[in-house]
């Protein structure tokens, strides 16, 4: 019962934090983890419970869908799709005792890439434009990462989109959640067909989940986004420890 009212109550507030500001794995898969879910397991499972989410969100993005100038949807779609299951599959792959103890360092790089992101691409932009080739490139890497942990996917994305000279927001974001609804639900069918999802946890979760992204819109409007980025990083650097000792 205890671990059941852990797994609701992290999906309920991850669903809150991708509604808001996102990093919502930073709370379902360590929960996961302790509650006993191998943490491969965890990892699959954490993204099925939440995959939803981003298609609710580029649904409520519908009207801001514009084409990147040279570069086709069907060909960021594509790259999206296949890189998210080849990270799917080599996250199948991993023996268990290695993505264990891969575990801490990929929450803490999620972690950093997520208390910097925003704020290191307005001097990249200086630096550095890409172009519609790299793009499809970056975002292809992007895909492998998505399908295999998937951290502070959103942030690297908004990053590229930078990167490439687009400024409008909104436009950036329907972009953003809908390339993570297509590499999710790419990851979410290898995931399913290899058996790799504990449907009693990831049911709990997925309740939880929607919850919380009904609450996301009430807490935003409350919260400052600020806040609610401070709280989320914390959240992941004691994951990060937490998890570096456990080993």
């Amino acid at each position: 019962m205890l671990a059941d009212l852990l797994l609701f109550a992290a999906a309920f507030g991850a669903g809150i934090m991708n509604a808001v500001a996102g990093g919502g794995s930073f709370l379902t898969f360590p929960a996961l983890v302790f509650a006993g879910v191998p943490s491969i397991i965890a990892n699959a499972s954490s993204t099925v419970a939440l995959f939803p989410g981003s298609f609710v969100s580029a649904w409520a993005y519908r009207k801001d869908f514009k084409p990147f100038d040279g570069v086709g949807m069907g060909a960021i779609l594509g790259v999206s799709l296949i890189g998210s299951v080849l990270g799917a599959l080599l996250l199948l792959w991993t023996p268990q005792r290695t993505f264990d103890a891969a575990i801490p360092w990929l929450l803490g790089a999620a972690t950093l890439l997520f208390a910097v992101g925003r704020h290191a691409t307005p001097y990249l932009k200086r630096l550095v434009r890409i172009g519609p080739a790299t793009l499809l490139s970056v975002q292809f890497a992007i895909a492998i990462y998505g399908g295999y942990f998937g951290g502070a996917i959103g942030i690297l994305m908004l990053a590229m989109f930078g990167l490439f000279g687009l400024d409008d927001i909104h436009r950036m974001n329907a972009m953003k959640t809908l390339l993570a609804g297509t590499l999710n639900a790419a990851a979410v069918v290898c995931f399913v067909l290899a058996g790799k999802v504990w449907w009693d946890q990831t049911a709990i979760m997925f309740v939880g989940a929607i919850l919380g992204g009904v609450a996301g819109p009430v807490v935003a409007k409350r919260m400052k986004q600020s806040h609610l980025r401070m709280v989320i990083i914390a959240i992941g650097v004691i994951m990060t420890v937490a998890f570096a000792l456990r080993r």
